[in-house]
């Protein structure tokens, strides 16, 4: 892990351990996922519990916020607090069998880190390391750079001599989106943003030239540097280190930034022979001038991809107009573009987060069979975000400012007993212990309202924000959770071995506190031994399996309603309750898992296998279903649903080659997991996990969890018909256009958003003194949707267009459409994301007329192949067809019914 620091420890271990999925939301700084064996649940994150030294640590998702239209800012997951460097061994509890020390949270899996000490050292030690890492991006979204702005590739008149190809007056309009305006690189002149003026004060026109660079040129290469110092020693009596580690990074965005300083105490003192007292603090800052907004609307990658090809991106590294510095930034047309280079710059979104985590626990061996551990841990921190919007922003004119205050604090208190004796042939080890948790937060939050603006531009302060433009808002929670458990192993001439478990928490945020309790019991069988197996080659074949379960509870204020603040009406204070009706009678979730295992190690433990299936059904899902508005509520608390996951998960891995001076070590490890709903609610056919795009990702009733759907295109059903499965079209803006049938009316699935399986593979080759170590990790399918990608293609940006028009060469008329009709799997039907369309937006090739607000252009057009209903009976089904393949475009022979109608090539 400490081989290539990260900024976030969780990416060090992705392809590390099977069964683990681990992603990062956007670059460093983001949020990072991980999730074990898949989903869980429906209402939280499924993120594991983390474990520091005894410590449980928080690592929500929920960590974007957002002042001012459009900017989402991720400020990241308070795991990034760790300081690589610091870890001594990560070891993942999978499933709800490790709930039964660390509680409900731990039913989605635990991740135990210890940290390093000083322990086994006999002198004083100072360790000095230093690390640095370049991300450099290397793959881009595939644009077009060979039309510049516009919506008509236009043709200078006095080559064409007709005064069509210039309809606009220009070959290119800078304020349009899309990108189907003039060729570039073919020695035309145009007037743009940045002409020059001549003495008359009228602009020069400039040479159109493409700049197939421009993100390349906007972004940078990023650079992360780690250097740290520790201080340790130990001795009979104690031992103890010390560490301090600096990380600042320089992201792949300008102007983005992040450091991380972090002081590391872990110390133990041997009170007497049977009394040891130990510690470990860790106390951290982590904070950024600022972090680049995502998706969409501030992003200025967003806006990188937005500049259109005939513009050279560096021109626009002076972003402010001259003479309106801090009030207007300067772009290819204001008011309809931002410049990448000033919302990198000036949009700034800081945070800084102080944190500090640590135990003091106390071992203390009774007798000697009997002892006892009593630990306080806690962990707190504080959280200031800060953002500032400039002036010109497009989606914030009068810029915006805010304040938003984040505090947290979590305390456990928790003691074990353990008694170990052994029997003849029995071992016996018991524990029983309990834990007292309670967690406390608030936000705070003043912001300027979406729209409102500053009163003095570039001014960020609350003060200049207009009392009726001030968005505030306050928030505060607590939560206490008490639990008891106990712990029970035997094992019988080690060789057979039973453990079983219980724990019985009471949540503050269930019905009256009521109690639920959660077992789990194991086997494990060392067949080598039971069978005798004595052959040096054989060194372990164990078997195993179990059953476990594993309460869960809910978020603070989920049973009853109450009052918040609405505003107000005039100088009348308004108050509102919300518009989820809650559930007085709410019950924990409850997670079942069982799995199967095989461990074999051979040949002097140089060859090592390991393989496990398991299944987990979580039951009693708490979420939210809609109501409709008559009832006074938009949605309602429930339990209701079963979630299923299955999976499998090997791994192999060992010792290839061992000599004297050299080794070769490898490992391999392979795991698949699908997860489906088996039960929901009597009213819900599927449950949404998020909408957008036309679309998004729900999970119909007995189906896979991470289904992406997307509208339809409408097409023939009559199987009967010659032009089944061909798009039935409709007439649009003058032209025949496909129709899509909405997403929620057509279970028309595009995608699943989980792998289909996770591949990961370490090796090291070690000469002597020297290493060589890689790792590499493989996620196989898993799909996503690119809102980028989405509206580029809509604007003629994405050269995915180019790939998809039909090339017909000297084919018209008849001969054209009998050649469509004849490949008509190829060049009229939609599958596999293929939209074909005929037509090319210069004359070079088979390019059509169209016409625009009455007037009819000599080219630039292309037609959709396919056809076009001529009536519809009473129930709605098409009575005839016309075909739109070419044959007569534009209606020019009033004979012929099949009317081709074309339309311009950016208005898709």
């Amino acid at each position: 892990m400490n081989r290539v620091v990260q900024e976030n420890v969780l990416n060090s271990l992705s392809g590390k351990v099977p069964g683990v999925v681990i992603n990062q939301t956007g670059g460093a700084g983001s949020s990072v996922s991980m999730v074990i064996r898949g989903a869980s649940s429906l209402s939280n994150d499924n993120q594991p519990l983390f474990v520091i030294d005894g410590v449980p640590i928080s690592n929500t998702m929920n960590n974007v916020s957002q002042v001012g239209t459009d900017n989402r800012v991720d400020f990241g997951n308070s795991i990034s607090s760790l300081n690589p460097d610091d870890i001594a061994s990560v070891t993942i509890l999978k499933g709800p069998s490790a709930a039964a020390l660390y509680g409900s949270r731990a039913g989605n899996g635990v991740v135990l880190i210890t940290t390093k000490s000083g322990k086994g050292l006999n002198r004083m030690t100072i360790n000095i390391n230093s690390s640095t890492v370049f991300d450099k991006p290397y793959r881009f979204l595939d644009w077009q750079t060979k039309y510049g702005s516009g919506q008509f590739s236009a043709i200078p008149i006095e080559l064409s001599g007709n005064i069509l190809t210039d309809p606009f007056g220009g070959l290119i309009q800078e304020n349009v989106n899309g990108t189907g305006g003039g060729e570039l690189d073919r020695g035309y002149f145009a007037v743009q943003w940045n002409s020059p003026l001549d003495e008359k004060g009228k602009k020069v026109p400039l040479p159109l030239v493409s700049h197939p660079n421009n993100m390349r040129d906007f972004v940078q290469t990023g650079i992360t540097s780690t250097n740290g110092i520790s201080l340790a020693n130990s001795s009979d009596m104690m031992n103890y280190r010390l560490s301090y580690s600096n990380m600042q990074n320089k992201g792949i965005v300008p102007g983005s930034d992040l450091f991380r300083n972090t002081f590391d105490l872990g110390a133990s003192l041997k009170v007497n022979k049977n009394l040891r007292i130990s510690t470990n603090i860790d106390i951290s800052r982590n904070n950024s001038n600022n972090r680049p907004a995502s998706e969409r609307g501030a992003n200025p990658l967003q806006w990188a991809y937005a500049v259109s090809p005939h513009i050279d991106i560096n021109d626009l590294r002076d972003y402010w107009e001259p003479g309106q510095e801090g009030i207007q930034q300067r772009t290819q047309y204001n008011g309809v573009y931002n410049n990448p280079f000033f919302l990198a710059y000036e949009l700034n979104n800081g945070f800084v987060r102080d944190r500090l985590y640590g135990n003091l626990k106390a071992d203390w061996q009774i007798t000697k069979k009997l002892s006892l551990m009593m630990r306080y841990g806690l962990d707190t921190y504080q959280e200031q975000r800060e953002f500032k919007v400039p002036n010109s922003y497009t989606s914030e004119k009068k810029g915006a400012y805010g304040l938003i205050n984040i505090k947290a604090f979590e305390s456990n208190a928790d003691f074990l007993f353990t008694y170990k004796d052994k029997f003849n042939d029995f071992g016996l080890s018991l524990s029983a212990g309990g834990n007292t948790r309670y967690q406390k937060g608030s936000t705070l939050r003043n912001a300027s309202k979406n729209g409102a603006g500053l009163i003095v531009p570039g001014v960020y302060t609350v003060q200049n924000i207009l009392p009726a433009s001030l968005d505030f808002s306050s928030y505060s929670y607590q939560k206490g959770i008490n639990s008891i458990y106990g712990t029970a192993s035997v094992d019988y001439r080690e060789m057979v071995f039973v453990d079983v478990t219980g724990r019985n928490d009471w949540s503050s945020t269930l019905p009256k506190a009521a109690p639920y309790f959660y077992p789990s019991a194991s086997l494990s069988l060392l067949v080598n031994k039971i069978a005798g197996i004595n052959a040096a080659d054989v060194n372990l074949i164990k078997l195993r399996g179990g059953m476990a379960q594993v309460g869960n509870d809910t978020d603070p204020y989920q049973l009853l309603s109450v009052l918040g603040n609405a505003g107000t009406w005039g100088d009348i204070p308004r108050l509102s309750t919300s518009g989820t009706l809650l559930n007085p009678d709410l019950k924990p979730e409850i997670a079942t898992s069982y799995e199967v295992g095989i461990d074999i190690s051979l040949f002097k433990n140089r060859l090592n296998f390991s393989g496990t299936y398991y299944m987990v059904d979580n039951k009693n899902q708490i979420f939210t279903t809609q109501l409709t508005s008559s009832t006074g509520y938009t949605s309602k608390k429930i339990n209701a649903g079963l979630l299923r996951s299955k999976g499998l998960e090997l791994s192999l891995g060992g010792t290839p080659v061992l000599t004297r001076n050299f080794r070769w070590d490898v490992n391999v490890n392979w795991s698949k997991n699908r997860t489906t709903v088996e039960e929901l609610a009597n009213e819900m056919p599927y449950f949404t996990f998020w909408e957008d795009a036309k679309g998004g990702a729900w999970t119909y009733l007995g189906e896979e969890v991470g289904d992406i759907y997307g509208p339809k295109v409408r097409t023939v059903t009559d199987k009967s018909s010659p032009y089944y499965g061909w798009p039935l079209l409709a007439e649009e803006d003058g032209g025949a256009k496909w129709v899509s049938i909405e997403a929620r009316n057509t279970r028309n699935k595009i995608g699943n958003f989980n792998p289909k399986f996770l591949m990961g593979l370490q090796t090291s080759l070690t000469y002597k003194n020297i290493s060589l170590s890689m790792s590499f990790d493989w996620r196989n399918g898993g799909q996503f949707i690119s809102q980028t990608y989405r509206y580029g293609t809509e604007d003629f940006r994405s050269s995915l267009q180019f790939k998809q028009f039909v090339d017909i060469g000297s084919r018209s008329g008849k001969e054209l459409r009998d050649w469509l009709v004849a490949n008509a799997d190829k060049y009229i039907i939609v599958k596999d994301g293929n939209f074909p369309r005929v037509g090319w937006p210069t004359p070079e090739r088979a390019s059509y007329p169209f016409e625009f607000s009455g007037i009819k252009l000599p080219y630039g057009g292309v037609f959709i192949p396919g056809v076009y209903a001529t009536g519809y009976d009473a129930q709605g089904n098409p009575t005839g067809y016309a075909e739109n393949l070419g044959e007569n475009v534009l209606g020019a022979d009033k004979n012929n019914p099949n009317a081709t109608r074309t339309i311009a090539l950016c208005s898709f």
